[in-house]
């Protein structure tokens, strides 16, 4: 049985601790907040239910159906009606949405005519050779411009709220950039995986956009009553590790906690917080060796929620919409949870939110409340069709470190986390600095985290 010391009760924290304690490990989870969840927090208001991180997840990898099983007696998950798979773009001041199959596809006004031809072409086109390729060059060279401008561009910024031209798609979509590497093309790999064999778990990889009933906070509840709450520490503060090699102690974990001296002796640490906590966090690592931790840029966002006892616009049957940066808008997208959700707005009504930021709008932070609520009102009665903006409820979120972006120094990045974890054994660098930046994928690293730490014993 290992000790084990997790830094970060955010979702991939408290993922990594649910497993190690499953698998018979003494593990201590410490927060810096006074509440564990990171960025999932959920709100209950006027009867509004709503979050000020992350809305949704999307069942991309099995270890969440499997963790989500696990939990069922103590939460229940929320998989979203089928309105969620309606997503918008908006085109020449109306919503266009996105194409769901063959036919909608031919007909759709998103892309050119040429570059809908150009796709018959695609399984013949020769697989890139430079594995740090943005994703728009690879986009452009397999698909053509109009589908980078309205279906890879504005689906970027609702997921990275990233630049296409920045991301390098082997780590920002590694499942594209296998496609092309593997089968040669994204035609002939997605028919051909599909013919493959899969892994006895791979059916719950469902695809299917999920919540929790309640919201998120749910799942984070569930996780600490799994872990035991008093492993869960909270007010953590001036926390650092230190490199002792001791017996089974290889590390000491020392911190203040109400004022009082923390101490924790561990035989592996896992880190889970930001990439730019690293340097002050690990002390014993070389600086320069850190660089790269902290070259790591994260986009600013804005979120602004916006609850309407009874809703007098267009009609909101969809997951939401996402702006193309051509377009020239002030917001990157909206979206609309009580379409496809349960019991998120009154009867009648509707919860949206909308973001703005990103690479796109990097100074959004600089904007005083009141200029964007001008924003957003201009932005939503055009785009949504109201005549008046009289919202019931409206609660603005910001973000100076939002979301990681993978883009050219990630290479450098993976490499020194490989690095250090192998001159200190026992030690795990985890988070959203490393393999992606959903739900699925850190419930995916957490699960991976527990797995390597008992695969190397005590």
């Amino acid at each position: 049985m290992a000790s084990v010391v997790v830094i970060g009760a955010g979702l991939t924290g408290l993922t990594t601790a649910y497993y190690l304690k499953k698998q018979g490990h003494q593990v201590t989870v410490i927060e810096k907040s006074h509440r564990a969840g990171g960025v999932i927090e959920t709100h209950h208001e006027q009867g509004f239910t709503f979050e000020s991180g992350p809305t949704t997840g999307v069942l991309s990898h099995p270890e969440a159906g499997e963790l989500f099983a696990e939990l069922s007696g103590l939460c229940r998950v929320d998989i979203a009606n089928p309105d969620a798979k309606v997503r918008w773009i908006w085109k020449d001041n109306g919503w266009q949405a996105l194409p769901s199959g063959l036919l909608s596809a031919i007909k759709t006004p998103l892309f050119t005519w040429g570059d809908k031809f150009r796709i018959l072409g695609e399984p013949w086109r020769k697989p890139g050779t430079n594995p740090d390729e943005s994703l728009a060059d690879l986009v452009r060279r397999r698909m053509g411009r109009s589908f980078l401008d309205y279906a890879v561009n504005p689906f970027v910024a609702g997921v990275y709220a990233g630049d296409p031209e920045r991301l390098v798609t082997r780590f920002a979509l590694p499942k594209l950039y296998q496609l092309e590497q593997t089968y040669g093309s994204f035609v002939k790999g997605t028919i051909k995986k599909r013919k493959e064999p899969k892994a006895p778990n791979a059916h719950l990889a469902t695809r299917e956009v999920f919540s929790f009933e309640g919201g998120l906070d749910r799942l984070v509840t569930a996780l600490i009553e799994a872990i035991g709450r008093e492993r869960v520490l909270t007010h953590c503060g001036e926390v650092a590790v230190s490199a002792v090699n001791e017996g089974s102690c290889r590390f000491r974990v020392t911190g203040v906690r109400h004022q009082q001296p923390l101490e924790l002796s561990a035989s592996h640490v896992v880190t889970t917080c930001g990439a730019g906590a690293l340097p002050d966090l690990l002390p014993f690592v070389d600086g320069s060796r850190l660089q790269s931790f902290v070259d790591l840029h994260y986009v600013p966002m804005v979120q602004v929620v916006l609850g309407f006892r009874q809703w007098r616009g267009i009609s909101l049957k969809a997951f939401g919409g996402l702006v193309p940066e051509r377009e020239g808008r002030d917001v990157l997208g909206v979206l609309l949870p009580s379409s496809f959700l349960k019991q998120r707005a009154p009867q009648g009504g509707a919860l949206m939110m909308v973001f703005m930021g990103g690479r796109r709008h990097p100074v959004v932070l600089s904007l005083t409340d009141e200029q964007v609520m001008e924003r957003t009102a201009r932005e939503v009665c055009a785009m949504m069709g109201l005549k008046a903006f009289d919202p019931d409820l409206v609660r603005i979120f910001r973000y100076q470190h939002a979301i990681p972006q993978y883009e050219a120094d990630t290479g450098r990045r993976l490499a020194a986390v490989e690095s250090i974890q192998s001159q200190y054994p026992g030690l795990v660098i985890g988070g959203n600095l490393r393999g992606g930046i959903g739900m699925a994928d850190r419930i995916r690293q957490g699960r991976q985290m527990a797995d390597a730490i008992t695969a190397m014993g005590e």
